[in-house]
C-alpha cells in the first residue's frame, strides 16, 4: 500500500464519519511535509488573471435595493433593513466587496457558490459556504421533507445540516447540464490548463539550469554502470549551477578524452511562445475575458476605454449580474415585497463611467431635456444638492407632439 494511501486511511479514521475530501487530504500531506501532487492545484497565470478580473469586477459593483414608486419611477429603498446589509456588510466579518468577490471566485473555480441566509430582516447575515462540503439533492421521493424540493446537505466537522432551497443563495456557472449545478471552468479547460502548467514548469527548469538542456557526454574507455552514474552526476552538478556557493558558475571540467555536446532546445523552432499565447487566449475566451484584459494588446480594436468596458459588460458581465440579481431578489425578499416593486440591482455605472468632460456633457444634455434635475446630475459627480435644484429644467420651446403646428393656426378662425 502506498504511503499516501495509508495517510488517507488514517485521516478517515481520525475524522470518524466525517466527509473525506481531496482538499483536506492535501492540507494534511502539506502539514506532514509530504509532496503529493494535487491535480486541483493550479498555478496557471492566465487562469488566475481571468479569475481576478471577474472577481474584482463583481466586487466593485454596489448591489442596491430599489423600489418602483407610484409615479412609475425608481428610488433607492434606503429605509429597508436589507439595503445596507447586502450593499455594505453581508456579515460581521466581510464587507460587500469581499463577500461578493468571494462568491464570484467560488462560482468560477468550483462551478457553484453557496451562501447561507442566516436570520431575517435587520438581523440577516449572509455566510459563504465551502463547495467541497456541500451536496445538492432533489428530493422528489419526499425523504428529506414533506414537499418535493431541492435540499442542500452541508457537513461541518462531524455534523450534517439540511437547508431548504429558500435558505441558500446558489450561484452557478453558465455551463450546466441540469440547471441545478454548474460545471467549473477548470473542468472544461483541464487539458489546456495542464498544458500551460507543464509549459511553465519547463520554462522554470530551463531558468534553473541556466537554459542548459539535455546533453550527450562522449568518453573513451569502458566504465561500469555505477562509475558512469558517478561520472555524469559530477558533470551535472557543474552544469546546473549546484556549485555556485563554491564560486563555480560557468565552467564545466571535462576529463581527458571526454566531450560534452549540448542538445539545445529552441523555443522558436517549437513555436513555444505562439502556442503558449494561443492557450492563454483559449482560457480567457472560456471566461469571457477580452485579450486586452490579460495583457494582450496585439489585436485591440476599441476606440476608447469606455467602449472596451461597455463590450465587457454586454458580452460577459450582463449574464452574470442578471443571475445574481434574480437569485438575491427571489431568496431575500418576500413575495409581497416583490409584488410591491422591490428588487435588487447592481449599479453598473461604476464600470461604465466616462471621462469627466464626457460626463459633464452628458449630464448637461440630460438636465436641459427634462431628464435629470440639477441636483440629480450633481449627485452623479458626488456634489452636494443646492436649493432650487430639484425642479426639472429644459428648453421652453419644446411642446408635446400632439400640439405640433398649433402655433401656425388662427385661434379666432379669421384670416
Amino acid at each position: 500500500m502506498k504511503f499516501t494511501s495509508r495517510i488517507k486511511n488514517a485521516y478517515n479514521a481520525f475524522i470518524g464519519k466525517g466527509v473525506y475530501t481531496d482538499r483536506n487530504l492535501q492540507q494534511l500531506l502539506d502539514f506532514l511535509g509530504i509532496d503529493a501532487k494535487n491535480e486541483k492545484d493550479l498555478s496557471e497565470a492566465t487562469y488566475y488573471a481571468c479569475m481576478r478580473t471577474l472577481t474584482e469586477s463583481i466586487g466593485k459593483l454596489p448591489l442596491k435595493l430599489y423600489r418602483k414608486n407610484d409615479k412609475n419611477g425608481v428610488v433607492a429603498a434606503r429605509d429597508h433593513p436589507l439595503y445596507n446589509i447586502v450593499k455594505d456588510r453581508p456579515n460581521k466579518f466581510m464587507n460587500g466587496s469581499i463577500f461578493w468577490g468571494t462568491i464570484e471566485f467560488n462560482r468560477n473555480h468550483n462551478g457553484n457558490a453557496y451562501a447561507l441566509i442566516d436570520g431575517y430582516g435587520k438581523n440577516t447575515q449572509l455566510w459563504p459556504l465551502d463547495d467541497s462540503k456541500m451536496q445538492v439533492w432533489y428530493d422528489d421521493a419526499l425523504i428529506l421533507g414533506e414537499i418535493p424540493d431541492i435540499y442542500y446537505l452541508y457537513s461541518a466537522g462531524k455534523k450534517f445540516y439540511k437547508f431548504s432551497s429558500e435558505e441558500i443563495l446558489h450561484f452557478k456557472t453558465s455551463n450546466t447540464l441540469d440547471g441545478v449545478k454548474g460545471i467549473p471552468v477548470r473542468s472544461q479547460l483541464k487539458n489546456t490548463i495542464q498544458g500551460n502548467v507543464k509549459a511553465q514548469s519547463l520554462q522554470n527548469k530551463l531558468y534553473e539550469n541556466g537554459f542548459t538542456a539535455k546533453a550527450v557526454v562522449q568518453y573513451t574507455g569502458s566504465l561500469s554502470d555505477e562509475s558512469v552514474q558517478t561520472f555524469l552526476a559530477g558533470i551535472e552538478d557543474y552544469a546546473t549551477g549546484k556549485l555556485e556557493k563554491a564560486g563555480i558558475k560557468n565552467l564545466i571540467p571535462m576529463p581527458l578524452g571526454a566531450t560534452l555536446t549540448p542538445l539545445n532546445v529552441k523555443f522558436t523552432d517549437n513555436q513555444f511562445l505562439e502556442l503558449k499565447q494561443y492557450s492563454a487566449l483559449q482560457i480567457a475566451s472560456a471566461f469571457g475575458i477580452k485579450p486586452s484584459q490579460i495583457g494582450d494588446y496585439t489585436k485591440s480594436s476599441y476606440a476608447s476605454a469606455e467602449a472596451q468596458q461597455l463590450s465587457f459588460y454586454v458580452d460577459t458581465l450582463l449574464y452574470i449580474l442578471k443571475q445574481y440579481e434574480e437569485e438575491v431578489t427571489y431568496k431575500l425578499l418576500t413575495p409581497e415585497e416583490i409584488e410591491s416593486g422591490l428588487y435588487f440591482k447592481f449599479n453598473v455605472s461604476v464600470i461604465l463611467r466616462a471621462d469627466l468632460k464626457t460626463q459633464i456633457d452628458s449630464l448637461s444634455t440630460a438636465v436641459s431635456n427634462f431628464i435629470y434635475t440639477p441636483n440629480e446630475a450633481r449627485a452623479f459627480l458626488d456634489l452636494e444638492a443646492k436649493e432650487g435644484g430639484d425642479k426639472l429644467l429644459g428648453n421652453g420651446a419644446a411642446i408635446p407632439v400632439n400640439l405640433a403646428g398649433i402655433q401656425y393656426q388662427n385661434e379666432t378662425g379669421g384670416e
